[in-house]
């Protein structure tokens, strides 16, 4: 393991805002550091300076020799004369017709989309996002030491993401990142750096070690505070009686972390919210019957196509970029013509849409004077909520609010337009892509307030930590004129994309629908309808395999509490030996839920 960066006593400001100060920290051969924080805490200028692309107000940046590394952040811009090749294959000493033959470089080209682009495409007629892709590919094609990326996942789709995250761990490299994406941080991250408030603290571990982390030392935080509240009471008790006081010191502990989560309820109660959206829209949402949808380029997304949505349904949509996701949001939300077929829509409901253009937003108009303009108070679920409450939740503090919209980042006006969205009191919710530009806080925020929001809801996004949070059931698009339910979510997804380079997958459902789940009578296993002694024998199946599961489960909290125990005497051979128990049943119980899955699929097709 070699130092390769070195920072010490490293200070930063941009006017009044102090970004990093006295920051000493280091980067090893073998890190992989996740960088988060809240937007415009200093991640990005903490990564420039350990580039050395920005110079430090004081402090000393130091790094090895020879080292090799490649820097892709959002400020860094590809010459537009070049053309694709030119800009990603020809630095390499490589002509044109010998990229196929690098593994690496073929590797890159094609888990990226770049040689969907065309080599021969100039970078001055690429798309923003397109841009970042081959950004990111002139780095990843070389022979590196280090790589530091600034919000690579920004721009690539579910696939692309997973596709990232396995040729970095494939890679022996170093890599710093800043990432709001959390499947991604936790699936590359050994280290997390939190920047805030000109400190940068460091946890080990990716995204979940990090919120563990953080909420404990909350916790100690708080317990200390509370304590140092006691014994100035006591004090000031023992100063008016005049006399003196004998007190003993209370004792804390730190409790093992499935203590810290033991009682923590579920996100939400479906059962309640159900009933209550029922309340609210009645039996028809909207629907869409015998619909051929197609795309603004003239392609058929979907054809002969009937989806019911119920009330309080929760739906995550996916598909690779291009698919049509947002056309299909737009045939919901009614904005789009149909080809043939029909749209209906319940009388009772009220649509919310939050689109991915920024254009609605008067730049005149305060931040707070914007959502106002839609509502004063909101009621979501059982508690009111004023206004300015929502836009604080959502990272707008009280000083910011007074701010004029035309001022506003591109990552605020967004968090904005969700704000008056949600300021509207829909029953329906339709989300496109809402975590583009949201730091990881935020992202909290607002997957708390759906969690509490009783309606229904269908979402766009590439953020599998939000579908799998926010929704209850996936659905994908695979250019295949259907709509495929996915009961295993984006793992199932990606199960069923790996084949797709060939052409479309054949899903193995009638063609007459266009929703793989809309018929239950017809069996995936080559249209067969499942006979009444199959469904029993797979329903015993599935009992037995839950029953398995639920044993497993009581061991690994048994083992839970044998490990607490060992923890508090210090007894690491113990500990060693429970851990290892742990991991074994861990992956036992993984093997029966991906069993129990499978049946489910079964009985459901």
């Amino acid at each position: 393991m070699a130092n390769l960066i070195n920072l010490e006593n490293v200070s930063k400001s941009f006017g009044l805002k102090t970004l990093l100060d006295e920051v000493s920290l280091g980067v090893q051969s073998d890190d992989r550091i996740g960088i988060v924080g809240v937007n415009g805490g200093g991640k990005t200028t903490l990564l420039e300076v350990l580039a050395g692309s920005e110079p430090p107000d004081s402090g000393r940046v130091s790094h090895t020799s020879d080292l090799r590394m490649a820097v892709v952040t959002q400020r860094f811009e590809l010459d537009e004369s070049l053309t694709i090749g030119q800009a990603v294959v020809e630095p390499l000493g490589l002509e044109l017709f010998e990229w196929a033959s690098n593994a690496k470089v073929r590797d890159v080209l094609s888990g990226l989309g770049i040689v969907d682009l065309g080599l021969e495409t100039s970078v001055g007629q690429l798309s923003g996002g397109e841009r970042r892709r081959v950004n990111l590919a002139t780095a990843l094609v070389q022979d590196l030491d280090l790589v530091v990326l600034d919000e690579p996942t920004n721009h690539l789709d579910v696939e692309g993401v997973q596709w990232l995250a396995e040729h970095l761990l494939s890679r022996k490299l170093a890599l710093v990142v800043v990432t709001h994406d959390r499947w991604f941080l936790d699936s590359v991250a050994t280290v997390t750096w939190e920047v805030h408030d000109g400190n940068v603290d460091a946890y080990e571990g990716g995204y979940n070690d990090w919120i563990f982390a953080r909420t404990e030392r909350a916790r100690q935080a708080e317990a200390m505070e509370q304590r140092r509240q006691n014994l100035a009471r006591k004090e000031l008790a023992w100063l008016r009686r005049g006399a003196p006081a004998r007190t003993s010191k209370p004792r804390y502990r730190i409790e093992v972390a499935e203590a810290l989560i033991s009682d923590v309820p579920p996100p939400r109660n479906k059962v309640e919210l159900m009933a209550f959206s029922k309340q609210r829209q009645g039996r028809v949402v909207i629907e869409l019957e015998d619909a051929t949808i197609t795309t603004p380029d003239g392609r058929v997304l979907l054809d002969d196509f009937t989806w019911r949505l119920a009330p309080g349904e929760r739906i995550g949509l996916v598909g690779v970029n291009g698919s049509g996701k947002t056309t299909l949001l737009h045939a919901l939300a009614g904005s789009r013509e149909l080809q043939s077929g029909k749209r209906i829509e319940g009388s009772t409901v009220r649509l919310g849409w939050l689109r991915q253009e920024l254009d609605d937003l008067d730049p005149e108009q305060t931040l707070l004077e914007a959502v106002e303009n839609v509502a004063t108070y909101m009621r979501l679920g059982k508690k009111e909520m004023s206004a300015s409450q929502l836009a604080e939740r959502l990272g707008f503090s009280p000083k910011r609010q007074r701010t004029p919209v035309g001022d506003l980042s591109g990552g605020e006006r967004r968090r904005l337009q969700l704000t008056c969205v949600l300021m509207a009191e829909p029953n329906v919710l339709l989300l496109d892509e809402p975590t583009n530009d949201l730091d990881i806080d935020t992202l909290q925020e607002l997957e708390s307030l759906l969690d509490g929001w009783p309606g229904t809801l269908v979402v766009i996004s590439h953020d599998r930590y939000l579908i799998e949070r926010v929704t209850d059931n996936t659905y994908a698009l695979f250019g295949d004129g259907k709509l495929t339910h996915l009961p295993g979510g984006i793992e199932e997804y990606l199960r069923r994309r790996e084949p797709a380079a060939s052409g479309p997958i054949d899903l193995g459902v009638k063609k007459a629908s266009a929703v793989d789940v809309a018929d239950p009578t017809v069996s995936a296993a080559g249209g067969r309808t499942l006979s009444s002694q199959e469904t029993r024998d797979l329903t015993k199946k599935m009992n037995a395999v839950e029953r398995k599961m639920s044993k497993l489960d009581a061991t690994v909290e048994d083992l839970n509490k044998k490990m607490a125990t060992a923890a508090e005497k210090m007894d690491t051979e113990e500990l060693t030996r429970l851990d290892k128990r742990l991991r074994t049943v861990a992956e036992e119980r993984e093997g029966l839920e991906m069993e129990w899955m499978e049946l489910g699929e079964r009985l459901e097709s």
